[in-house]
């Protein structure tokens, strides 16, 4: 029996998290012939979650450069895949979420006419320049794709309501829980000697991401702001913070935050130490779309520093709360939560809207289902 030849693209640390179960359970079935192709849109991060899950690229772009713009890595994508298409031609590609290697591969597949399958399909904040440039990035790749592979019923409503065909849509959960659960063990020992030193059981460690192109600036300011005024004000609160390489990200935090012993600025840390550090941690304070999804899933409320999120499942579910960029309305919300036993429960109890930690295998059966395997 001919094989299903799927290749998957992606070129960042979340996409390649998200999609790492979904190249193991393609490689294991044996109606596929499983291709990876890589960008490195993020080199050094996307590096170290390819050695966690052990894979392996059949092709590597190795795109990234200093300071690369939107137009440079879109148009090298596209430049740079079509050679590679043509010789593979492979039945399906798969690209993840909303990214610009996301987004150009696919655009590069419909111009050689290779059917698309979309993992994480259907996000929207309807709102085109938040997230930048991400929000339009997915809702053009909902307008190439053949697939459609939503986590959530809300999504597969958003991407029916722009007259994609039902049929053409598939509820799979997100594949970010598959990834998670392979990877949070207990007894964990991190590499990194400070988040060893932490004590967890006395002190409530607060996770702080913040990287966000809208929250440059400003709103960061409101952001670490607020962060340091927590600290200040509860002697038991820790906070960690992986400081993404941006260099205006650290501009803006390490007036603010350096000086406070109880605030941890550590470089980014690998998949494994932050889906461990997650799972140690009592808060999670982050402008991620991913992270939405990971905490619920460990019992961690989320407050989330931004004015919309695309995952409007988590809020309706409990799992996160939109806490914005102003001050105040961080502190009051964050405090809340460590004020108030009662509320801080009913989010971490609340069910995760993402999924069983199935999802990769739901898409393998669409997948094959749609070329009547």
């Amino acid at each position: 029996m001919k094989k299903i030849k799927v290749m998957l693209l992606f070129g960042t640390r979340p996409e390649a998290i998200k999609m790492a179960p979904l190249v193991i359970a393609l490689k294991k079935d044996p109606r596929f012939q499983t291709l990876v192709t890589l960008t490195a849109q993020h080199r050094e991060m996307l590096d170290q979650v390819l050695a966690l899950f052990a894979i392996t690229a059949d092709y590597d772009l190795n795109l990234m450069k200093p300071g690369q713009t939107l137009c440079y890595l879109t148009a090298s994508i596209l430049n740079e895949l079509k050679p590679i298409l043509e010789t593979e031609s492979p039945d399906m590609i798969l690209v993840h979420g909303d990214t610009t290697t996301a987004f150009a591969s696919a655009l590069s597949a419909f111009y050689e006419q290779i059917p698309i399958g979309h993992v994480e399909a259907g996000l929207r904040t309807k709102n085109k320049y938040s997230p930048y440039p991400e929000e339009m990035n997915r809702t053009l790749i909902s307008q190439l794709g053949d697939l459609h592979f939503s986590p959530t019923p809300g999504n597969r409503d958003n991407l029916i309501r722009e007259d994609i065909p039902e049929r053409q849509i598939v509820i799979t959960g997100n594949t970010v829980i598959d990834a998670l659960l392979m990877t949070v063990k207990d007894n964990y020992q991190f590499a990194n000697p400070i988040l060893n030193a932490i004590d967890y059981d006395t002190h409530r460690v607060i996770l702080l991401t913040s990287h966000r192109r809208e929250n440059i600036g400003a709103p960061m300011v409101e952001i670490f702001s607020a962060i340091r005024e927590l600290v200040l004000a509860n002697p038991d609160v820790e906070v960690v913070f992986p400081m993404h390489p941006n260099p205006l990200i650290a501009e803006t935090a390490l007036p603010l935050l350096a000086d406070l012993d109880r605030v941890h600025i550590l470089t980014p840390l690998d998949y494994e130490e932050m889906s461990n550090l997650m799972g140690r941690a009592y808060l999670v304070l982050t402008d991620s779309g991913g992270i939405q999804e990971e905490a619920p899933a460990l019992g961690k409320p989320v407050v989330v520093l931004r004015k919309e999120t695309e995952r409007p499942e988590a809020v309706a579910a409990g799992t996160v709360v939109m806490g914005g960029v102003e001050k105040a309305d961080i502190i009051r919300i964050t405090q809340h939560l460590l004020d108030d036993p009662l509320a801080y429960q009913t989010m971490a109890q609340a069910v995760n809207p993402y999924g069983d930690g199935r999802a990769a295998l739901r898409i393998c059966q669409a997948i094959a289902a749609y070329f009547k395997k």
